[in-house]
């Protein structure tokens, strides 16, 4: 006879195959042999409340597997949360809540947007990130009001990918003890067994990076599933894995354990003899018994209870100590603190212009003070990135060894420490500070030079999609980094990082430039912003001559005319070029040409404003524009039109000193008369 466990495993396998089945779509492999996991996790361990999905302490739970997202939709609908049935039936549709993949946004408790694999565990590390430095700097002797745990349930293809490897050896480092993953070990991927390219003992290899390592070798012993979990609990000072060797599309008679089951739905007549083969009605669909839907609507009571008890603590807390109560608020609200802007450096045209990756510095020591929650760092970079917070303290585990101590940013370290070190490892950098912007409660950067994007391009373009915020510093914006030659000169990367949707790109021409580009990232709270900054000094615009930087925020602003009324050419420039523009007019507007020196340090704020604006900076009815920036060409077009032309890069650089680079490459004051002058016949 079947016991009550077994009957709600079933409810989710079959709430799941059915849903696939009708969209005839999707993936019903792991749903079917992973749920016995997925149930003993939900029923007996998740810390969650479906009343509430943003509860500040509940337990993160990542589908890192996303191709399984009918097992989440099926668990969310199960245990109460507001994704209906109708939701349910219309998986994988136009509009629906229930998306091919978990999608950020889209249905209560789905937590971070997953699919490309490896991504989901890799921003689980940074959820557990935040949770343990939220936890140093909150809790006090007899109130924890941040005490919770992330769990995932990743595949083989989450274990395969590369930036696995990267976050799991800094979560072993890092002793992140609430950190605890489910393995759906299967032995099998969409194109057949792992056996093909995967036979590396994965125990061993977490063992080396620093985790407890269990194994469950039949993923239907709900015992032992229940004893692993709770050896994970107990065991605080590691992150933990449980490898759990499950059946890849259990009960199908001949799907079961098959590789085409990953991917395709079961068909009508192998479900129908799966649902024979588990005692599953077989005239019915969505089947929920109602001896299931009560005990999965069990979490509705101990969810209510779990924040009832937390809000009493917390109560209490903020009468103990009412300004930390009140800093909670604000920071897991993303509100910014009143008064953060007051210290924000101003840069003057008579001292010696510095770098916009050394003024970003600047901007961060002022902002380190009035802004509590951003936390951040390098992939080992700090010397030439400048991206730390000085006197902060160091991110590391309290039992980190003095000896391992150098190159610390401060003198203290451990867990409330604000400055964090990723190694080299850019990869896991981008995934990890999504993961703590998604935790809530911390605005994280990072920080690295721009040709190694490239890297970090993968969690990027999922912060743009989730609309989180999350600041991404890249320095040597150019061929102007100079001598160590074009495999670190980025040619390509900033126009790459301009076609993400949703990511704002923002290429300061000076110091007062970033100080903004800093105040615009910030403000953004719908998406990430990439910041590009030199590596070379800038000289510091007189702004009592030129516009205010403060119009860096329109994202492109008339810098300079040389006659009153409507120009016959315009010049357009970004960061470092933009000095270039501003030369070159000048030598044009000298000869008696009506020029204008247009600065665009973001597309994307720019292209945000009204028409009425754009058409102000850049009237339709001047045709002669030239583009001018250290990189390719390709996508100035949207700016300079057909009849115009753009000053730039048309292959890698080389290795020689900058100002060689520049004018070996035509990107000179020299190069853009030249040009213009052609451009309006006069050449």
């Amino acid at each position: 006879m079947r016991s009550l466990d077994e009957l709600c495993i079933d409810t989710i396998r079959f709430l799941a195959a059915d849903a696939i089945q009708k969209a005839n779509s999707g993936h019903p492999g792991m749903p079917l042999g992973a749920a016995p996991a997925a149930y003993i996790l939900w029923d007996r361990f998740l810390k969650h409340n479906p009343n509430n999905p943003q509860w500040p302490d509940r337990d993160r739970f990542v589908l890192s597997a996303g191709h399984a997202s009918m097992l989440l939709y099926a668990l969310l609908h199960l245990t109460g949360y507001d994704l209906s049935m109708e939701e349910v039936k219309n998986f994988r549709q136009w509009g629906s809540k229930t998306p091919g993949h978990p999608e950020y946004g889209h249905a209560p408790g789905v937590e971070v947007t997953t699919g490309p694999l490896g991504q989901g565990l890799s921003h689980a590390v940074g959820m557990a990130i935040a949770e343990a430095h939220l936890a140093a700097g909150f809790n006090r002797p007899g109130y924890t009001i941040v005490d919770h745990r992330t769990y995932v349930m990743a595949s083989d293809g989450d274990i395969m990918e590369g930036v696995a490897s990267e976050t799991c050896s800094i979560a072993g480092h890092l002793r992140l003890g609430k950190l605890i993953v489910l393995y759906d070990d299967n032995r099998v991927s969409l194109a057949g067994s792992t056996g093909l390219t995967f036979t590396e003992n994965v125990g061993m290899r977490f063992e080396a990076y620093g985790w407890h390592v269990q194994r469950v070798d039949d993923g239907n012993d709900l015992e032992a599933i229940e004893s692993a979990l709770k050896k994970a609990h107990t065991d605080t000072s590691r992150p933990s894995i449980i490898a759990v060797r499950s059946q890849i599309a259990y009960g199908a008679p001949h799907m079961q354990g098959s590789f085409k089951s990953h991917g395709s739905p079961l068909g009508d007549e192998e479900l129908q003899a799966t649902k024979e083969n588990l005692d599953w009605p077989k005239e019915t669909v969505f089947h929920i018994p109602e001896e299931a839907r009560e005990r999965f609507h069990q979490a509705l009571s101990r969810g209510q209870e779990w924040e009832s008890e937390w809000q009493e603590t917390f109560a209490r807390y903020e009468a103990a100590h009412p300004d930390l109560a009140a800093e909670f608020r604000r920071m897991q609200s993303g509100e910014l603190p009143q008064g953060w802007e007051k210290d924000l450096p101003s840069f003057s045209p008579e001292e010696a212009g510095p770098a916009t990756r050394k003024a970003s510095e600047t901007v961060l020591q002022a902002l380190a003070s009035k802004v509590p929650e951003l936390i951040g760092g390098s992939a080992d970079l700090n010397p030439s990135c400048f991206t730390w917070l000085k006197g902060c303290g160091d991110f590391q585990s309290p039992d980190l060894s003095v000896e391992d101590t150098q190159g610390a940013v401060g003198d203290e370290w451990g867990y409330g420490g604000r400055n964090l070190h990723f190694g080299v490892r850019e990869h896991a950098m981008g995934t990890i500070a999504n993961g703590m912007a998604l935790h809530g409660g911390a605005i994280p950067f990072t920080g690295t030079f721009l040709t190694f994007s490239d890297y970090m391009r993968p969690p990027m373009r999922l912060a743009a999609l989730m609309g989180i915020r999350a600041i991404y510093v890249f320095t040597h914006d150019s061929i102007a980094l100079g001598e160590d030659g074009p495999t670190h000169q980025p040619v390509e990367h900033v126009m790459n990082l301009r076609a993400v949707p949703n990511l704002t790109v923002i290429r300061p021409a000076d110091a007062n430039e970033a100080v903004e580009a800093w105040r615009a990232a910030l403000l953004n709270t719908s998406g990430p912003t990439a910041l590009i900054l030199t590596r070379q000094n800038l000289p510091v615009l007189d702004r009592s001559t030129y516009p205010s930087a403060e119009s860096l925020h329109r994202g492109g602003y008339v810098m300079w005319d040389s006659n009153s009324g409507t120009p016959e050419l315009i010049l357009v420039g970004t960061g470092s070029e933009v000095h270039i523009a501003l030369e070159a007019g000048k030598i044009l507007g000298k000869e008696g040409m009506r020029v204008r020196i247009v600065s665009i340090p973001s597309w994307e704020l720019f292209d945000d404003q009204p028409v009425e604006y754009r058409e102000s900076v850049l009237p339709s009815q001047v045709k002669a524009r030239v583009a001018v920036e250290a990189g390719i060409k390709l996508g100035w077009e949207h700016y300079v039109g057909l009849e115009g032309a753009v000053i730039g890069m048309d292959g890698f650089g080389a290795s020689a000193p900058y100002k060689v680079l520049y004018e070996k490459f035509g990107i000179t004051k020299e190069s853009v008369v030249l040009i213009a002058k052609k451009v309006m016949g006069k050449g």
